[in-house]
């Protein structure tokens, strides 16, 4: 089955590249003979501040980079072909704080760390700045990284809904198989979201449209809070989730890993497969992933049918790293089946009905529970293919870099619901995507640091089945920024400029004599811009300000759709004399550390002119518009205005001993509203997290890292909903308890092993997250509830296998 898939994925995804590959290749050879060619070479230990003993196996990584090594049994690393160039070292291993540094490769070849044990202290970590990497004390505008460890001991079944939980950041959730992210109140095209260097293109107005990311591939996470689109353009104005890979194998070596899982609310079980390696500067990784999960359960719906999904991805990796620079191209392909869970129960027991043929007409059935527990999937359901092709190039001209990079996504997404005619779809979607990005970083001179260039994308998006939600149509846009920063002592400064221009045509569409769609044309320009400061008040203590402009033009869906958007019960309308949203936010923050407690509080206000939103239609009288059986919305606009904030604090009495808590809290009204169509749908509820974690055991022969969390997860009542035209309701408050435990296991010095329970919902409490689309699905008339309750108890069991061997 993988070698199937594989091979269809490299036949179809190289044929569509070939000649996107050919014109970055004889654009970005010419740069490699103005290129850095100096070498320099790099060696030293790594040992533990308690009693100066070898740390094994921690990592020393280069982010500009992308070059790395691990410690050997005496603590030892070595690392050569680098570039004679200043650039930025870290150094970390788990249960310790991370060492950040600058370095000059031209005059440094012996560098020595010692690590301190974890405390309360906040890590030093390199992140994405507005002028490409830098440290994330230097960022005026909140950023939270989420490591590889943290993705290790959460329980979720998608990429999303690991990062869900974080302050600030919440999912809006079509069941257990579609997630898509929302920081601060705003999600869908709101929020961009970055892999393997580009953003991600996939239909991504849609409710029910996921993310398409194995979770796999992901090394760690970025999560950018507010308007971000000085470096990514329209659409990120609440902000940016960018997925990092894992970093490569250092020369010489080859290192990969089988990981599986197991829940046991969901039966949902997963593997992946990974080989990477590192032969002279040449490197390549191959992975290949699937899962599969029939419906979940709680205990107020039994089994949900029809809420299970299958997804499989493969990723091959090959490159070059040398000391000019390196370049990766990486080709991915990704599969998912989620069923759409539409609630249609029986009235008089409340199970959940399924669709049948019978007798060669449509009908329908009790679905049992062998149905629910089956991993085939029912009608309806989605099918989405994305294949991705991304060509990334760093070139170092002295110490400053040249960035080339180039990508090429299709994304196909179906939907099948005909009972009849079950293999033919009816919703077909294909999208294709050419993004690009070249921009020049500049050394650092009298304590400035520049970024300028320009990047966007071309889109040709067709329909392809029987029935439409949207036109055809074809978009370009292209953005030219500028960024720079400073540090002042004391003081560090940052900010830019960006203008935008976004291109869209739409295409004429009869459908049965009748024009569905009118074809128009729409150009949006804007201004975006952003200033900020960070003010060291004393050591391990400091105040963020920062202020910025967002833009946002209106997507296809807001402009033109017309039609039935199955899985969603609503018939949607466009708005074609929609305006872009255009936003300012401001920012404040403080934080301060110290080897026991620490603290941060970040607030924000966020004024947003043209918010575009879905509102229910009604007539004169009253009541609501009805057409094709489904209730009809249409795209209007308002200005609106978002107050709130995160609040966390993590207290250390002792090394072993962590108590992390958090409370994020969104209020988003539109302005100049009755109370009724006040509150802004899909509104995040008060969220708070409380984790207690005891690490059992440090540095151990056999048992390392072993250590067990207690967590509880407490959303407060959301009150504050959009009741006009019963677009919303109420969310009680409810609360989670969480357990988890894991350890790695250590033969020799070395990890073979590392396995982890994580329990959630343990308490299996019956709730609505008030971001669940299910929330309002068919009323049960057996039981007089609304809708479909999430997820009850849950029991996920991870298992890690690494390999590690010398070429």
């Amino acid at each position: 089955m993988a070698m199937g898939i594989i091979g269809t994925f490299g036949i179809g995804i190289l044929k569509s590249t070939r000649l996107l590959y050919i014109m970055i290749a004889c654009l970005v050879m010419p740069l490699h003979a103005v290129a850095q060619t100096r070498q320099g070479m790099l060696v030293g230990t790594v040992t533990d501040e308690v009693d100066g003993s070898p740390v094994v196996g921690a990592s020393i990584f280069f982010p500009e980079l992308k070059e790395g090594v691990i410690t050997d049994i005496d603590g030892r690393y070595s690392i050569s072909r680098l570039p004679a160039k200043k650039t930025v070292i870290q150094v970390s291993y788990v249960g310790h704080q991370t060492i950040v540094a600058d370095v000059d490769l031209q005059h440094t070849s012996t560098l020595d760390f010692v690590l301190k044990e974890s405390n309360a202290m906040l890590d030093e970590v390199v992140v994405t700045g507005l002028t490409s990497n830098s440290l994330m004390k230097d960022s005026p505008s909140p950023v939270s990284v989420v490591t590889s460890t943290m993705l290790s001991h959460v329980s979720s079944s998608n990429i999303v809904d690991a990062v869900a939980h974080q302050p600030g950041v919440s999912q809006i959730t079509t069941g257990s198989g579609i997630s898509k992210p929302v920081i601060r109140g705003l999600g869908y095209n709101r929020v961009v979201v970055v892999n393997n260097g580009i953003r991600q293109e996939g239909q991504q107005w849609g409710d029910e449209h996921g993310i398409e990311i194995d979770p796999q591939t992901v090394g760690s996470v970025e999560i950018m809070k507010g308007a971000a689109s000085l470096m990514y353009g329209s659409d990120a104005m609440a902000g940016v989730l960018v997925f990092h890979d894992a970093p490569m194998p250092s020369r010489g070596q080859l290192k990969g890993g089988v990981t599986a899982e197991y829940q046991t609310n969901n039966g949902l079980f997963g593997y992946s497969l990974n080989l990477a390696g590192n032969h002279g500067g040449f490197v390549w990784s191959t992975r290949y992933s699937d899962k599969m999960a029939h419906a979940y359960k709680n205990k107020y719906d039994g089994y949900v049918f029809n809420s299970g999904f299958r997804e499989r991805a493969f990723t091959q990796l090959l490159g070059l790293n040398r000391n000019w620079g390196y370049s990766h191209l990486t080709l991915s392909y990704y599969h998912i089946t989620p069923g759409i869970v539409e609630g249609e129960r029986d009235e008089d027991t409340g199970a959940f009905i399924k669709p049948v043929a019978i007798d060669g007409e449509e009908g329908e059935t009790i679905a049992t529970k062998d149905d629910a527990k089956s991993y085939s999937h029912f009608l309806p359901y989605q099918q989405i293919h994305h294949y991705k092709a991304v060509f990334d190039n760093s070139f170092f001209i002295g110490d400053g870099s040249l960035k080339v990079l180039a990508g090429y996504q299709q994304n196909r997404r179906q939907e099948f619901e005909e009972v009849l005619e079950p293999d033919v779809c009816g919703l077909d979607f294909r999208l294709h995507t050419i993004n690009y990005d070249v921009h020049y970083l500049s050394p650092v001179f009298g304590g400035w640091k520049i970024a300028t260039g320009v990047n966007g994308m071309y889109q040709r998006s067709l329909n392809e089945g029987s029935e439409f939600l949207v036109p055809s149509y074809n978009l370009f846009d292209y953005g030219i920024f500028a960024t720079v920063s400073k540090d002042l002592g004391s003081l560090h400064f940052s900010g830019g400029i960006r203008f935008d221009s976004r291109h869209l045509r739409s295409h004429s569409l009869t459908d049965d004599g009748e024009e569905r769609f009118a074809a128009f044309s729409r150009t949006f320009n804007g201004i975006t811009g952003s200033a900020g400061v960070v003010y060291n008040i004393a050591d391990n203590a400091n105040l963020r300000f920062n202020v910025s402009r967002g833009f946002r033009a209106p997507n296809i869906s807001e402009l033109a759709s017309n039609g039935e958007h199955e899985g969603t019960l609503r018939y949607e309308i466009g708005n074609a004399g929609l305006k872009p949203e255009t936003s300012w936010q401001f920012d404040l923050g403080i934080d301060c550390s110290s080897a026991f407690v620490s603290a941060q509080l970040a607030l924000f206000a966020n004024y947003i002119d043209n918010y575009i939103f879905l509102e229910k239609m009604s007539d004169g009288s009253g009541s609501e518009i009805v057409i094709d059986g489904q209730s009809a919305y249409r795209y209007v606009s308002g200005n609106a205005r978002l107050l709130g904030g995160e609040f966390t604090v993590d207290f250390h009495p002792v090394e072993e001993l962590h108590f992390e808590n958090s409370f994020s809290y969104v209020d988003a009204v539109q302005l100049h509203q009755p109370k009724e169509s006040r509150y802004l749908p899909f509104t995040p509820a008060p969220k708070w997290t409380s984790d207690l974690k005891y690490d059992i055991i440090r540095d151990g022969k056999t048992f390392n890292n072993t250590y067990v969390s207690v967590g509880l997860e407490c959303y407060l009542r959301q009150s504050h909903y959009r009741s006009a035209y019963a677009t919303e309701t109420a969310t009680p408050s409810y609360t989670l308890l969480n357990v988890s435990a894991g350890t790695d296991i250590r033969v020799k010095g070395r990890r073979v092993a590392s396995v982890s329970v994580i329990g959630t919902n343990l308490t299996d409490r019956a709730y609505q997250s008030h971001l669940s689309r299910l929330k309002y699905a068919a009323v049960n008339n057996a039981t007089g509830r609304t809708g479909v309750y999430n997820m009850g108890r849950n029991v996920t069991f991870k298992v890690v296998v690494p390999i590690n061997v010398a070429l």
